[in-house]
């Protein structure tokens, strides 16, 4: 079918894919908002992929620099958002849009996530202290920014080279005989350290807020996209309100820029979804790679991206041009996740391996098993039969089974906490410490002491206390209608996200593999489940509000604005608490003092287990000072030959603990740490509404000659 533009000029045909046809008059209208929404929503996706574009390979070759970063950036990233703006037809961009779009819908959406933002900003955290991930990223980040390579150098020549009575690691950087490895993947590494590079640690903090407006923002196109453009503003304010999404954005966690991808990547398809254009093309194989650059930010994106290669599949069965570039971009973003990981990071993924070896077999046979369904329906004898069958299928009872099985689904996992209690043996010595913090959480908590206990059960609750119980319900509509319309060969556009968000959140639902304290296990929610649930629960009403414009058109606007306030309202109320409350103050501060104090020239042995793992690599990192931790077996004389040791190298040693005990029988203890500040709270059986205070002290003596 041909379109006309708006001054009567033909521009490019546009052919509706056959499975799912869209009604035509549903399609995004060539707008100037319209074009403004489509661009701003996806920018934040092409520049991230832009980014790690050229960071990849020059941290892989050791040579992850400012000026060569920037240098290979400024071209990438203008071709990049260039071939992602790609519209000749001036109607291209807004295809994908479910409607006209007004200054009002833009400008609601781009003001939610400016003032996301500017929360985020006022409260961020200052987490650089290694406790837990976000300071463990910071630092990664930091080792990125001044020495551009990977692995850490430990620095053994700073104590007279090796001695049995000294480590080099702690948590989340693993020591590999003569190296130091940190944890996790580097893609959020390699984008904080940007953040370093322009303005110091502050910089990189800051990064937080700013790609959690990003992800609001990618949020808001992405209701426009599959809801309409007059629902993308409540979409961006439901998801800027969500507790989780503001813990997240307060602090350097990976589920923020995997989440601007993930919907970044989504709109990117969704806008080619009719089309068949060389731009078209181009755009496809941007949002593969988007898709598949997930891997490199979390690895346990392997999941998550599943149901994009079950969906190119389908595209190749019926020759649509697109499948082609999908398919190699998701390729390449996920190949260069795995390749970064088994190379730079492979201490932590041998640690998951438990869990990533299954994960890497199921995607092994999901890539076969596509491959084998495309193949049969592209041969005409078998392609006519499997047609026809799900012709026949569609026709049948499969539809209505369809939304009778999603509503059980909810239904199962709703009273799955009286059905089963999920219990797990520890079998490392992670999980042992792991027994050990659960049972304190327990005992603060006023709850009976299992340390087995994962909590797992109440999955499905934890996303009713951060979505609320009308949000929930509405995606569990949502979720029946389209799983019936789905199969009923209607809705296309929903078919990708209706299967990442199916498939995702029954899978973390099931098994969320995660410390059960919260909030600090609602990071597992926040990537697909939240935003996934509240795209269904704005579908579900959508389309009651569309019935009922139908039959009772008075009715409809009423019942849009009630709907909205049952959505917004149950979110609030529970963020509210902690909205305006921030932790981890004062962290960044206390540590340049100690940089300070500790001075140059130094090497430092930390004798205190809590102090060594807090602060080995901060040392290290931050205050370019060599840093190393006794074994658990070291005695006084081992100390004291290692510090010999040093001042024989001409340098000065340090001995640092949690306490003036701790370092006093090497010299006058100076306390170079006095830090009382706020935590976040952790809570097992309800969500959480306060903090906890948190208090840090390192004393230092320093041994006479």
């Amino acid at each position: 079918m041909s379109e006309r533009a708006p001054a009567g000029r033909r521009v490019a045909q546009l052919r509706l894919p056959m499975p799912f046809p869209n009604d035509p008059a549903a399609r995004g209208r060539s707008t100037r908002a319209g074009r403004v929404l489509a661009r701003l929503t996806v920018a934040p996706a092409l520049l991230i992929v832009a980014w790690l574009a050229v960071s990849l390979p020059l941290l892989m070759a050791g040579r992850y620099r400012l000026g060569p970063a920037l240098a290979l950036f400024v071209p990438v990233a203008f071709l990049t958002l260039k071939a992602g703006f790609w519209d000749r037809t001036r109607l291209e961009l807004t295809v994908g849009l479910r409607g006209p779009v007004s200054w009002w819908s833009t400008g609601g959406v781009v003001a939610v996530a400016v003032a996301f933002f500017a929360l985020e900003a006022a409260m961020c955290a200052e987490q650089v202290v290694v406790r837990r991930d976000p300071a463990s990223y910071v630092q990664f980040a930091t080792w990125l920014k001044d020495h551009g390579r990977l692995p850490i150098d430990p620095m053994h020549w700073a104590f007279g080279g090796h001695d049995p009575a000294l480590e080099y690691g702690g948590p989340a950087f693993y020591q590999v005989g003569d190296q130091v490895v940190p944890q996790f993947m580097a893609g959020l590494p390699m984008v904080l350290a940007l953040g370093g590079w322009i303005g110091g640690t502050g910089a990189m903090l800051m990064t937080a807020p700013l790609l959690g407006a990003c992800a609001v923002l990618a949020f808001g196109g992405l209701t426009a996209r599959l809801v309409g453009p007059r629902w993308a503003p409540l979409g961006a304010l439901a998801l800027a309100l969500l507790l989780p999404m503001q813990w997240l954005a307060r602090s350097t966690y990976s589920e923020l820029p995997a989440l601007v991808l993930l919907l970044g990547g989504l709109s990117l398809l969704l806008d080619v979804r009719d089309l068949e254009t060389a731009a078209a093309r181009v755009r496809a194989f941007l949002g593969g790679l988007a898709l598949g650059l997930v891997l490199l930010v979390r690895i346990d994106g392997i999941r998550d991206v599943l149901p994009v290669v079950v969906f190119a599949g389908l595209l190749a069965a019926r020759r649509r041009p697109t499948w082609p570039p999908l398919a190699a971009g998701l390729a390449l973003g996920a190949g260069a996740g795995l390749l970064e990981g088994y190379t730079k990071s492979r201490p932590y993924l041998e640690y998951l391996s438990d869990s990533l070896r299954p994960a890497l077999m199921l995607a092994t046979a999901v890539v076969a098993a596509t491959i084998a369904l495309a193949a049969a329906l592209r041969w005409p004898p078998a392609g006519a039969r499997l047609r026809r069958a799900g012709a026949a299928l569609a026709r049948g009872r499969l539809p209505d089974l369809a939304a009778f099985g999603a509503v059980t689904v909810f239904a199962a996992f709703a009273v799955r906490p009286w059905l089963q209690t999920v219990r797990r043996a520890p079998r490392t010595e992670d999980d042992r410490l792991n027994v050990s913090f659960i049972e304190q959480v327990q005992r603060i908590n006023g709850l009976p002491l299992d340390g087995w206990r994962q909590y797992s059960e109440l999955s499905l609750h934890w996303v009713a206390w951060y979505v609320g119980v009308p949000a929930l319900l509405l995606a569990a509509l949502g979720a029946a209608v389209l799983a019936r319309r789905l199969l009923r060969r209607e809705n296309g556009e929903w078919v990708l996200p209706f299967m990442v968000i199916a498939w995702t959140t029954v899978t973390t639902l099931y098994r969320p593999g995660i410390t059960p304290d919260h909030p600090w296990a609602s990071r597992r929610l926040a990537c697909v489940v939240l935003p996934g649930m509240l795209l269904l629960a704005l579908w579900g009403l959508a389309w009651c509000v569309r019935r009922l414009r139908r039959t009772h058109r008075p009715a409809a606007v009423p019942v849009a604005l009630a709907g909205a306030l049952a959505i917004v309202v149950p979110i609030a109320a529970v963020s509210w608490p902690l909205a305006l409350r921030p932790t981890e103050q004062g962290e960044l501060a206390q540590v340049r003092s100690m940089c300070r104090k500790i001075g140059p020239g130094r090497s430092v042995i930390i004798v205190e287990r809590v102090t060594a793992d807090r602060f080995i690599q901060v040392i290290r990192g931050m205050c370019g000072i060599p840093a190393a931790r006794t074994v658990p077996e070291a005695t006084e004389s081992d100390v004291r030959r290692v510090i010999d040791r040093i001042s024989a190298q001409g340098r000065r040693p340090a001995v640092l603990g949690a306490a003036p005990a701790d370092v006093a029988g090497y010299g006058a203890a100076e306390q170079i740490l006095h830090l009382r500040t706020r935590q976040d709270e952790r809570t097992l059986t309800s969500p959480p509404n306060g903090t906890w205070p948190l208090s840090m002290d390192v004393w230092m003596a320093e041994p006479l000659p």
